[in-house]
């Protein structure tokens, strides 16, 4: 299983209520996309500061929308989310690496970062194949 990683500006974000609707009125699109670069944790914030990779092949610019859900309980906010399968058609997606996980949403910042999870090694889906960015239980859990 890919190992996840916060974006450092995230926790700033949250002091700042930047992600306030995602994780309490379930209001914000949380998506996903894909990238080959490895993303910089402590600088990158936003999701113009990853390099995704090319859209087509069954790949849309931007990843798609996890169709999240937030539940509270005390302190600890959990958000949940619908797995996200990634089918190549006419032609192969990627290489990539890591799946960018961001809030696409608010207007200021436009698209601020959470996380992404690091698969170890480029991958390359070829006509036909699938892959799924399974969240399990919860996408994360926060508190």
């Amino acid at each position: 299983m890919a190992s996840f990683n916060w974006f450092e500006h995230f926790t700033v974000d949250l002091a700042e209520g930047v992600h306030a609707n995602a994780l309490n009125a379930d209001t914000d699109v949380l998506r996903v996309a894909l990238s080959n670069t490895a993303p910089t944790p402590a600088t990158d914030a936003v999701f113009a500061d990853i390099t995704e990779i090319s859209a087509g092949n069954g790949y849309t610019a931007g990843g798609d929308d996890i169709a999240n859900a937030a539940s509270k309980s005390g302190t600890t906010i959990t958000v949940a989310g619908t797995d996200v399968v990634f089918t190549a058609s006419a032609g192969p997606i990627g290489p990539f690496r890591y799946v960018i996980l961001y809030n696409d949403t608010p207007a200021d910042p436009v698209d601020p970062l959470i996380g992404y999870w690091d698969y170890g090694s480029s991958i390359t889906l070829a006509d036909g194949e699938m892959f799924t960015v399974d969240f399990g239980a919860a996408v994360f859990t926060v508190g």
